[in-house]
């Protein structure tokens, strides 16, 4: 009788058990299907990408900050604008980046805006991910670009004083150049001849400035 009381006790304390674990796993779980069965987890998604910023290529002539805004705030407020410019020339380099406040409207002008055809450019827009956005690329962004002046800059080049060597430097460029000059000439069949280059051998002249 001891042994078969002890084995009902058993079989009751095994129930009991396997009911406090499926207690533990339905709270654990998601939902409970209602034809029965065991609990389920809900798959997990991954967050959308929450990145503010596209790329734009491809972008026309005459087609810049000022006219970029105009365009595209009609889809969301732009936090900020940059294009690609040649850092001697000023020009336009046809690519550039938007930042917009939003995720969602980022997404929108993406979708909307690729491959769309301006001023027989079909435009290029992409989303770039939040860890690709490099830290430096909206730095002086808020700047007008301002061209150089290379006036200025070739006049502070010419105004500089030369040593003799640098000077005869100068006059040995002139004369190589003036030979090559000669030998196409005389490869062509034309009869010319070229002026003498005299002063070679002159000493480094004073300083001449010049003014605007």
């Amino acid at each position: 009788m001891g042994g078969m009381k002890a084995k009902k006790q058993m079989i009751k304390n095994i129930k009991k058990g396997s009911t406090e674990l499926t207690r533990k796993d339905d709270e654990a779980a998601d939902f409970l299907p209602l034809a029965g069965g065991p609990a389920r987890k809900l798959p997990v998604t991954p967050l959308e990408n929450k990145s503010t910023v596209l790329y734009i290529g491809r972008i026309p002539h005459g087609f810049y900050e000022n006219e970029m805004e105009a365009f595209f705030k009609q889809f969301g407020e732009i936090r900020r604008i940059r294009i690609a410019r040649n850092k001697k020339t000023g020009k336009s380099k046809h690519f550039g980046f938007l930042e917009f406040a939003s995720p969602e409207v980022a997404k929108i002008v993406a979708e909307t805006m690729h491959n769309y055809l301006l001023f027989e450019h079909l435009l290029q827009a992409q989303i770039i991910p939040p860890e690709r956005v490099h830290p430096k690329l909206w730095k002086g962004v808020n700047r007008y670009y301002k061209p150089m002046d290379w006036v200025r800059i070739e006049r502070k080049r010419l105004n500089k004083e030369r040593t003799f060597e640098e000077h005869q430097k100068l006059i040995d460029g002139i004369l190589k150049r003036e030979e090559k000059r000669k030998r196409k000439i005389e490869a062509a069949g034309i009869d010319y001849k070229c002026p003498e280059i005299v002063g070679s051998d002159v000493p480094a002249p004073k300083k001449i400035r010049f003014e605007d």
